[in-house]
């Protein structure tokens, strides 16, 4: 535990490892770690003006600490001698507390092995600590819910590839042998944690629990983190160091509250390189390096950001070694400086073509401001817009893409397009609800962004991006996130905009490239009516170009926009930036689209209308299922 490294953040806890962690309870409270966590919960008693600290009451004498004791973390208030005129000089009262809690750390050593009695007696000036033992298990139990309180992680990482023997073999690397790592760190020293808890309490209370909680008592999420070879150009050395997250250990539910609840605002395309002579300290960062459809987008995220950049592994598929070795795509890097950023302006979320590497390069600064998963997330799936019209001549789509077999027989692939909070989510959960009654097979191809090509036979094709959903719980049925709580990340459920990443699809249901049959704009904001049906069908590619390029949606609060809103094809992601381009492609995908005998048109899920937000997704899925009912069998995967 000795060789663990604990950074203190906002809200969360990072430690680094290079080997194993502790195997007992003894190894475990004899480490700096855990005299750290200790100081830091003092000092975050003293900030509170805690009534715990009255266990500190009492007699100094006989405060010697004990060997191997040593200060940790935390602030260090000014002094306060308690002297007077003529008297000799006393200890300052932060200087004595900090002693104090020395002893105490002592004293709980102790009591993992011993009952309070006689542990207070084996150890020097512990017995005013153990006078009121009911103070003393309160104090216990609260700094096990300090430390709880915090999201925690824990990095485990090699030099050159190569692991101690002790988790991975002599010679081979942490990641070659994932669960075993995995085993010997976050399981083991979540149990550790978990028994220390339960042996100190017992010690002091000389009794048994008759109900045991198994929490996450460790680190909620592992990472294996390895340094990686690929060719990184002469303008990016400044990344080489840092290491690559290969594998990922998740314990759900975990649930974080980022600094920022909503977006602002686009993307800026921008000539000037934002990583141009950038160096970043290694050892505060991570490479995610994320499979984005057809393409691989390397993101560094900043320990600031821990929570956001690990949810990455609920939404995109690791990269393969293979992948990795022949480089990125894109770089994004998630927490600059911010000082680096200045000159882009008061909204410096930004990227850049860099064409003589043939890369993509973007950047946000790393504060408070940018701390939401919706800045991480949508300037990935950006960058993968660009790539796709630039590299492949492909048409981005911001909507969601499913394949339903119903049990009467027809079988349907739907695709529909709408801006944040138009339904397109929440349609597709509205398919769930009602799949006992109606679906035989329902397939996730897209969740929030994907493509389309034209096919040679003339079929219009569409194509995913992300093995995950970052959904919005308000619009959702009662009790989704409880149906998903095994495999979600929860963020910020208390506040507006609440969201789950929870994992949908696969990456090969991602890459399969379907026929699309249906090609629908979510109109979350029009009332259903004789003139204005839950679908209607455009007659032309001129109509329906219209409506899709005006791209109108009544926000729903996942953005700071208001109202009735228009985006360009409802995806400011790329296609604006690109504009001549993306009419180009979207004039060939429609043209064909209506040749090939797609259903073109609109529904009416009045998720924007207040007091409809469940019914109008039910209604629009209910309708969806009749029209593929009436039209029979429809094309083959």
């Amino acid at each position: 535990m000795s060789n663990i490294i604990i950074s203190w953040l906002p809200r969360q806890v990072i430690m680094s490892t290079p080997g194993a962690v502790c195997s007992t309870t003894k190894e475990l409270l004899s480490s700096r770690p855990f005299r750290e966590v200790v100081h830091s919960f003092v000092a975050w008693l003293r900030r509170k003006d805690s009534l715990l600290l009255a266990l500190f009451a009492g007699p100094d004498a006989d405060l010697d600490p004990q060997p191997g004791s040593c200060p940790g973390p935390g602030p260090s208030p000014g002094h306060n001698p308690r002297s007077g005129p003529g008297e000799a000089p006393t200890e300052p009262a932060d200087v004595l507390l900090r002693r104090k809690e020395d002893v105490l750390v002592a004293l709980l050593q102790a009591l993992a092995a011993f009952p309070l009695e006689q542990a207070a007696r084996s150890v020097p000036g512990a017995e005013p600590l153990a006078r009121d033992p009911r103070l003393l298990h309160e104090f216990v139990e609260a700094l096990y819910d300090y430390w709880r309180r915090f999201n925690r992680f824990l990095i485990c990482y090699s030099e050159a590839g190569a692991g101690p023997s002790a988790i991975a073999g002599a010679g081979l690397g942490l990641d070659t042998r994932p669960y075993r790592t995995f085993n010997d760190t976050v399981e083991q020293l979540t149990h550790v944690v978990r028994a220390a808890y339960r042996d100190i309490c017992e010690n002091i209370t000389g009794d048994h629990p008759r109900i045991y909680r198994q929490v996450a008592a460790g680190a909620q999420v592992g990472l294996i983190a390895v340094p990686k070879e690929w060719p990184c150009p002469r303008e990016y050395q400044g990344l080489r160091d840092i290491r690559f997250v290969r594998q990922v250990l998740i314990d759900p539910p975990l649930i974080i509250d980022p600094p920022m609840n909503k977006r602002t605002g686009e993307f800026l395309r921008v000539q000037e390189n934002p990583l141009d002579g950038l160096a970043l300290r290694p050892e505060e960062w991570l490479c995610y390096p994320a499979q984005v459809g057809p393409v691989v987008v390397f993101v560094y995220f900043h320990q600031k950001f821990m929570g956001l950049g690990c949810s990455l592994a609920n939404l995109f598929e690791l990269a393969t070694d293979e992948q990795v070795r022949r480089g990125p795509d894109a770089i994004y890097a998630f927490g600059v400086p911010p000082e680096t950023m200045t000159r882009f302006g008061d909204l410096p979320t930004v990227f850049h073509e860099d064409r003589a590497n043939h890369l993509l390069v973007a950047a946000v600064p790393g504060e408070d401001r940018f701390g939401y998963f919706g800045y991480l997330k949508k300037m990935i799936l950006t960058l993968h817009n660009v790539l796709v019209m630039k590299k492949l001549g492909r048409m981005p789509f911001h909507g969601a893409m499913t394949r339903i077999v119903l049990r009467s027989g027809p079988a349907a692939s739907i695709v529909i397009i709408g801006d944040t909070g138009a339904g397109k989510s929440e349609s597709l959960e509205a398919f769930r609800v009602l799949g006992q009654e109606y679906i035989r097979e329902l397939r996730v191809i897209a969740d929030d962004m994907g493509s389309f090509e034209i096919a040679p036979d003339g079929t219009i094709r569409g194509y995913g991006t992300e093995i995950g959903a970052f959904v919005r719980l308000d619009d959702l049925r009662p009790g989704y996130a409880f149906d998903q709580v095994d495999r979600a990340i929860i963020m910020s459920p208390h506040k507006t905009n609440a969201r789950a990443v929870i994992p949908v699809t696969t990456m090969g249901e991602v890459l399969a490239g379907y026929p699309v049959d249906y090609l629908l704009y979510a109109n979350n904001y029009e009332e259903v009516d004789e003139g204005h049906p839950v679908i209607e069908r455009f007659a032309d590619a001129g109509a329906a170009l219209e409506v899709f390029r005006e791209g109108a949606a009544m926000s729903k609060g996942t953005t700071t926009s208001t109202g009735l809103v228009r985006a360009y094809f409802a995806n400011v992601f790329g296609p604006p930036q690109y504009r001549d381009l993306h009419e180009d492609l979207a004039g060939c995908v429609f043209k064909a689209a209506f040749e090939a005998g797609v259903f073109v048109g609109q529904l009416r899920t009045r998720l924007g209308i207040p007091g409809c937000e469940l019914a109008g997704p039910e209604a629009a899925a209910k309708a969806l299922f009749d029209l593929i009912s009436r039209a029979g069998r429809r094309s083959t995967p």
